[in-house]
């Protein structure tokens, strides 16, 4: 009986910290969501806008690089909406919070999970709040200078005949570019997942080898829909998501090679 009350206590002081760790994220989230939300007419005006520029960086390098110049993007900037404005800079204030606080984000999460580990497994891992964070932040970058402008650029010119105007709305603008780029930097923490499943031994590297072809394939679905239909951005964007298969591949190596040889210590 006593030892059934001290496991209850200790499920409760699990739910517990767990509660406070999840507080203390939201209210990073929130914090960093206010101080967007405070500056919202600046980053409006100089982050996102700024993809519609011709003159944005990757356009400028694939107009020097192979001769393919960006097209003024026609936008008439709108909001058909009552709440529209405010709906879409809530969503904007609160991704952009998560944004910015998924290093603490992570960390709350990973200082939850971490007592339950073995010491070597932990060792294994050293260093796990910040490759993750790395990963995601280039991913973000990577949707923001590369997938998101041309998509941008796609949709905003894109006509199905010359009398149809594009008369698109902030709302639809600011939510194809924020979800863009979230879901990219989500993308980029594809070695995070396989370490976390070798781990568990659910997946192997022979088992992502042989299945290699197979990922690529759903490598290109997952492109299609984050980017606009056209091949030449799936193919920019299936690229480092391959790479990243590939270190993934790597990663499950390293792991196997070092329970082989745990396995030979005991």
């Amino acid at each position: 009986m006593a030892e059934q009350q001290e496991e209850n206590m200790s499920f409760l002081g699990h739910l517990e910290e767990l509660r406070w760790r999840l507080i203390r994220a939201v209210i990073a989230i929130l914090i960093f969501a206010v101080v967007i939300f405070i500056y919202t007419e600046w980053i409006t005006e100089n982050i996102f806008l700024e993809l519609a520029n011709p003159d944005f960086p990757i356009f400028r390098f694939f107009c020097w690089s192979v001769g393919l110049c960006a097209n003024e993007i026609r936008i008439d900037w709108q909001s058909v909406q009552m709440t529209g404005q405010f709906g879409t800079n809530l969503m904007m204030a609160i991704v952009g919070g998560v944004v910015v606080a998924f290093p603490y984000i992570f960390y709350q999460i990973w200082s939850f999970i971490k007592p339950g580990l073995k010491q070597n497994e932990i060792k294994a891992v050293r260093g796990i709040v910040v490759f993750v964070s790395i990963l995601f932040f280039i991913g973000i970058a990577f949707g923001y200078f590369i997938i998101a402008p041309l998509t941008v650029q796609f949709f905003g010119n894109w006509q199905m005949a010359e009398r149809i105007e594009n008369n698109i709305t902030i709302n639809s603008y600011l939510k194809t570019i924020v979800s863009t780029v979230f879901f990219t930097g989500l993308l980029f923490l594809l070695p995070v997942v396989i370490m976390i499943f070798s781990k568990l031994g659910i997946i192997t590297s022979t088992w992502l080898k042989k299945y290699r072809k197979h990922s690529f394939v759903a490598v290109l679905i997952v492109a299609a829909i984050i980017t606009p239909p056209d091949l030449f951005t799936q193919i920019i964007v299936s690229i480092p998501i391959v790479l990243l298969y590939e270190l993934g591949i790597l990663i499950a190596k390293r792991i196997e090679k070092k329970r082989y040889r745990d396995s030979l210590v005991s």
